[in-house]
């Protein structure tokens, strides 16, 4: 039932944004549940294995539609969940997200969903960097007339054009390799009081939290973030990088395609004019670029956030959070895509040789920096 609501009519490259997709954010949650109920069961010395009695925590045993009614109830999509997750468990219900809050799950969740987004967002990056990369070389020499301001310039080489593409590509992965992603654990107001069988002890929530994040595989960041949201931006400006860089290919693409340069290989039929090949993957490149603008400017506007937890900030960051997860995930794929089905007819330039040896220069160079990126 939940997916009926976004199927991908009106995302054509939706396919290849799964990782962040409602489903994922649930196995996400789900996840950390499960994580959470067996690092408290470590650090009250029990057997997790003892305390499910063979029960499992499941997503996919659970009713979408009613996860979606119990969520319009309680304004966000945890409580339904907790209480589906109780019943899973039987007799260990009351050890199932004891101590938590709802944005302890959310936030941590996202940040899987985030880790293995970007994870896959920066493989196709590369992907498309070394094919870059290829025809950087192979077109090294290749005259080709710049523009500047929309004007006719002075003469380049289509290699060092491509060099520049390669440069952006290689600032996208850097950014995606610095990002790190915490475990969110604070409790009700963010001190984790309400743990109280572990809060004699004062340590007991570092460890816990140093145990759940080993379990999920996620930083462990020594603190609470509720409403302190660098982790969010520092993910969201990553994923925003990654889908301006494609663009920005993604509009010279498409410029080159109307001066005759580059012709897709593959789709890009017209409904009215059935000559035309029109460059999709451009288009599809160019208009995520456009759309993750918005998505920032909202997470960037709910960092401004309040109290322990906010009412609104927080629950108006979710959606874009996740969405520029899924634009970077397709813009990589789709300039992936793009570079290795893309047929390069040299327009008819000239150059002199200084210009040749400095556009030389500068390909090797983008070569170069983007072979330290990719393989340290």
């Amino acid at each position: 039932m939940a997916e009926a609501f976004d199927w991908g009519l009106l995302e054509p490259a939706g396919p290849d944004g799964q990782s962040a997709s409602d489903d994922r954010v649930l196995e996400a949650m789900v996840a950390f549940e499960s994580a959470y109920l067996a690092a408290w069961s470590d650090l009250l010395g029990l057997s997790v294995d003892a305390v499910l009695d063979g029960a499992l925590l499941d997503a996919r045993l659970i009713d979408r539609g009613e996860l979606l009614a119990a969520s319009r109830l309680a304004g966000a999509p945890v409580i339904g969940l907790v209480q589906v997750l109780r019943k899973q468990v039987g007799e260990a219900r009351g050890l199932v997200h004891q101590g938590l809050t709802s944005q302890d799950v959310v936030d941590s969740a996202l940040m899987l969903v985030s880790r293995d987004a970007l994870r896959v967002a920066r493989r196709d990056l590369v992907s498309g960097g070394e094919a870059l990369l290829a025809l950087a070389r192979e077109h090294k020499s290749t005259p080709l007339l710049a523009k500047t301001l929309m004007q006719e310039a002075e003469p380049t080489t289509l290699g060092a054009a491509l060099a520049s593409w390669l440069d952006g590509v290689t600032s996208a992965v850097n950014a995606v390799d610095a990002v790190e992603f915490p475990v969110q654990l604070g409790g009700a107001v963010g001190i984790g009081e309400a743990f109280p069988r572990i809060s004699a002890r004062a340590d007991a929530v570092a460890t816990l939290r140093g145990r759940l994040s080993q379990r999920l595989s996620l930083a462990d960041p020594g603190r609470c973030w509720h409403t302190e949201r660098t982790p969010v931006l520092a993910v969201v400006g990553a994923a925003a990088l990654v889908c301006t860089t494609a663009g920005r290919i993604g509009r010279d693409l498409g410029l080159l395609a109307r001066d005759g340069v580059v012709t897709p290989l593959q789709g890009g039929a017209s409904s009215a004019m059935p000559h035309k090949r029109n460059p999709v993957d451009a288009i599809i490149l160019t208009a995520n670029g456009l759309r993750i603008g918005g998505m920032v400017a909202t997470v960037h506007a709910a960092a401004l956030s309040y109290d322990a937890r906010p009412a609104g900030e927080w629950h108006a960051a979710w959606q874009d959070w996740r969405g520029s997860l899924r634009l970077a995930e397709e813009s990589a794929a789709v300039l992936a895509h793009a570079v290795a089905h893309a047929r390069i007819d040299p327009p008819a330039a000239t150059a002199s040789s200084s210009a040749l040896d400095a556009a030389g220069a500068v390909v090797e160079a983008a070569i170069s920096r983007f072979q330290r990126s990719t393989n340290p």
